[in-house]
């Protein structure tokens, strides 16, 4: 595929008379028309929504435009809560997933009302000491071993440390219910920077399989799948670029087949994609200073 600048040489001369190199420059309309298209790609699904990844570009700008587009915010920390809160996001607008989480941010998160995802077991009694067990809580999955698409691995995430398995999955959802839960999520983060096509809706079939496993061994109400980030973009030009169309349309399949027979028809599908909603529309614009020779 072609990559072309949005800037171009000209425009970016005259912008340097004002603004010293280096700078970042966005395309709006680009950003603007890309969540557009990622929310066309699921508009089968009414209860869909991206959380863009903070983390990403942690830019109170960027995150601002996103939120007019009726994005939320995925955050990782305390700093990205804070960041969040000051753009206006509060409540289920923020979704908040870590690790080695310490006590100021698991508070923060439960303070801002955010969908906490618990990324281990033992976080189950360490948000109940800490902040509480809220209504509406998430949890991780770690399916162990690789992770394939064509006899092709794209990750193996038996060697992560993050998500739980099955079996923890199980005894979290009926913990938590005891504790006051009523509603749960599942997120899992299988592959990062994929272009291809089929990897969302091979993710999205393995969660649609547990969510209904989870319901039947649990009576957990699931109200939505968390499928994270993951779907990439092309760095070189010999690489096709991801079609979220196509992708959306696998997804939905895999719904109709594995939730909707269950009498889970209700589920909304989440993402939290950060490189695919920005990396093509930013530019890093620099001058020159010296030549070596």
């Amino acid at each position: 595929m072609e990559k072309k600048p949005f800037l171009t040489l000209e425009q970016a001369m005259a912008i340097v008379e004002d603004v010293p190199t280096p700078f970042h420059i966005y395309d709006e309309k680009g950003i603007r028309e890309n969540a557009r298209k990622l929310k066309a790609a699921f508009a089968w699904n009414p209860g869909f929504r991206e959380y863009f990844a903070v983390k990403a570009t942690p830019n109170p700008y960027i995150l601002k435009l996103l939120q007019e587009e009726g994005c939320g915010v995925d955050c990782s920390s305390y700093t990205e809560l804070l960041m969040s809160e000051a753009c206006g996001f509060t409540g289920h607008d923020i979704m908040f997933s870590s690790n080695v989480t310490p006590v100021e941010d698991m508070k923060k998160a439960a303070e801002l009302g955010a969908i906490i995802n618990l990324d281990d077991y033992t976080h189950v009694e360490f948000l109940e000491r800490v902040a509480g067990i809220p209504e509406t809580i998430c949890c991780r999955y770690n399916p162990g071993g690789d992770f394939t698409i064509d006899n092709a691995i794209m990750d193996t995430p038996g060697q992560a440390k993050y998500g739980m398995t099955k079996e923890q999955m199980i005894q979290a959802y009926k913990d938590l219910m005891a504790k006051g839960a009523k509603h749960f999520g599942i997120h899992a983060f299988l592959a990062s920077n994929t272009v291809a096509n089929e990897y969302y809706p091979k993710l999205a079939r393995i969660l649609f399989q547990l969510a209904v496993e989870l319901h039947e061994k649990t009576g957990a109400h699931i109200a939505f799948v968390n499928l994270s980030g993951g779907v990439g973009i092309p760095y070189r030009p010999d690489q096709q670029a991801t079609d979220i169309m196509a992708v959306g349309e696998g997804v939905r399949k895999a719904y109709e087949e594995v939730l909707v027979p269950a009498g889970m028809g209700d589920v909304s599908i989440y993402t939290e994609l950060g490189r695919f909603m920005l990396a093509p529309y930013g530019h890093l614009v620099a001058t020159v200073l010296h030549q070596k020779h």
